[in-house]
């Protein structure tokens, strides 16, 4: 087995493939370290908007999280550690690149190309994720300016920030943390909003020694507070905060107070009120991001930008801002990963062709006329409510159960039909055709350029584990050796 990528995916794939027997597996990782996202996205304040708890692998604990929240570095060496813990070091290949990959039909295997040299294997796993490549926006004369400009995913370092002029362009959730974590350093700060975000309260605090303790010694105890995350964020997803409902007005009624409680300028409250629907696009959690925009030293920028100049950003109106810094927090593209590295599958059939009218898999793991390959995360398996490390580990043992069904039938390969792919997504779009997403009022990152969600599961982690549980194997087409 050969998985691409060494993120909380693939560790879990690695992990579960071992504690199984499957020894016989290569984690291959573009990066100098594990990590995924986690490594790369190093930025000033990043942070996770899981509960740590609920952000770590059900057979993988940590009782010792710092903070409720988790902040960027602490995950990263989370994830270092794993490493170590479950002993997978002889399984990972470290700064190696997937340049492509192509099944051998006759060989049933695939034949996969890397800047350090080809591999095969007869089962090929995706775990690259979704949030990796950057969306770099179409903004006139971005790259004519002539001082520091990057992306939040490849934050520069060296750039010293104190007392300079600094632009953030995006207000979504790289924005939300570093904004809030620069202010105080930078002699000015000029953040481009084109849509504000809804916004709720994070509650943020240090987890004490005696509760880490007692983590510790009763085990018992986290599993308690874990079951109390979890099931909170199912009840809201179950309750209607998928689609328009009730429950989105109390959720909207909650977010204005907390804008209220912390702006008290009208007119800077009425800039950061958004114009669609609670959960249409992704909610945010903060407590310290409006009261960073009421800084004297911020402004918060809601006109059109009509170009980038060497050495600032021109608004449509005409007004000039002077920078010294430009940084993009505009997020990320999240069907990049798989289709800027070509995946040939059956006949020729090159993936990002399969997906030219529309991405999905069926049950966002696999795809018809790819036989054993696997995605981790694949399209519509995000969650706008819950951690998706859930979603990994239903999807990894989806995986094993495939891969035993193969030893015990002595299979070459395993597919989905395409027949059992198209009412997969059938019943998908049916579902989400009424969702919040598609109904909201909103365009996002979750949709494609016809508008068609191809990040979200339309419902509870219940659900996808109930769905993903037991594979049909009526709905594959089963080659024997």
């Amino acid at each position: 087995m050969l998985v691409i990528g060494a993120g909380f995916s693939g560790l879990a794939m690695a992990i579960r493939s071992r504690q199984a027997g499957l020894d016989d597996l290569l984690v291959v990782e573009k990066a100098e370290a594990v990590g995924g996202t986690w490594h790369e996205n190093t930025y000033p304040g990043a942070a996770c908007d899981i509960p740590s708890h609920l952000y770590a692998l059900s057979f993988a604990p940590k009782p010792d999280w710092s903070r409720t929240y988790a902040a960027q570095p602490e995950i990263a060496a989370y994830l270092r550690g794993l490493v170590a813990r479950f002993d997978l070091d002889r399984h990972i290949a470290l700064s190696t690149a997937v340049t492509g990959a192509v099944w051998d039909a006759t060989r049933s295997l695939w034949r996969v190309e890397t800047d350090r040299g080809p591999l095969e294997a007869r089962v090929l796993v995706s775990g690259m994720g979704a949030l990796h490549h950057p969306a770099i926006p179409a903004i006139p004369g971005l790259h004519s300016f002539l001082g520091p400009l990057f992306h939040t995913s490849a934050w520069d370092h060296g750039v010293p920030l104190k007392d300079k002029r600094v632009g953030v362009i995006g207000t979504g959730a790289s924005a939300i943390q570093l904004v809030p974590a620069i202010a105080p350093e930078v002699g000015r700060l000029v953040l481009f909003q084109r849509t504000a975000p809804w916004v709720m309260p994070r509650h943020d605090r240090p987890i004490g020694a005696p509760l880490q303790a007692l983590f510790h010694r009763l085990p018992a105890a986290r599993r308690l507070l874990r079951a109390g995350q979890f099931w909170l964020r199912e009840a809201q997803a179950a309750s209607g905060f998928t689609r328009v409902s009730g429950l989105t007005r109390l959720a909207e009624a909650a977010s204005r107070y907390h804008l209220r409680r912390q702006i008290s300028d009208p007119a800077l409250r009425a800039k950061l009120a958004p114009p669609y629907r609670f959960g249409c696009k992704r909610v945010l959690i903060s407590d310290d991001y409006y009261p960073a925009l009421a800084r004297p030293n911020v402004t918060l920028e809601t006109g059109r930008i009509r170009t980038v100049t060497p050495d600032g950003v021109i608004m449509a109106d005409g007004r000039h801002h002077p920078l010294d810094v430009l940084v993009l927090a505009t997020g990320f593209d999240p069907t990049a990963s798989l289709a800027r590295v070509p995946v040939v599958g059956r006949d020729g059939l090159i993936l990002a062709r399969a997906w030219g009218e529309r991405v999905a898999a069926h049950r966002g793991v696999m795809v018809a006329g790819f036989p054993n390959f696997f995605m981790l995360l694949g399209p519509n398996t995000g969650l706008g409510h819950n951690s998706v490390v859930l979603m990994i580990e239903a999807q990894v043992e989806y995986v094993l159960a495939c891969l035993a069904e193969m030893r015990a039938r002595d299979l070459a390969a395993i597919e989905p039909t395409p027949e059992a792919q198209a009412r997969d997504l059938a019943g998908l779009e049916a579902r989400l055709s009424g969702s919040i997403w598609q109904q909201g009022g909103c365009a996002s990152w979750y949709q494609d350029a016809a508008g068609r969600n191809i990040a979200l599961w339309p419902g509870t982690v219940v659900a996808y584990r109930r769905a993903m549980r037991v594979p049909d194997w009526s709905d594959f087409v089963l080659t024997p050796t």
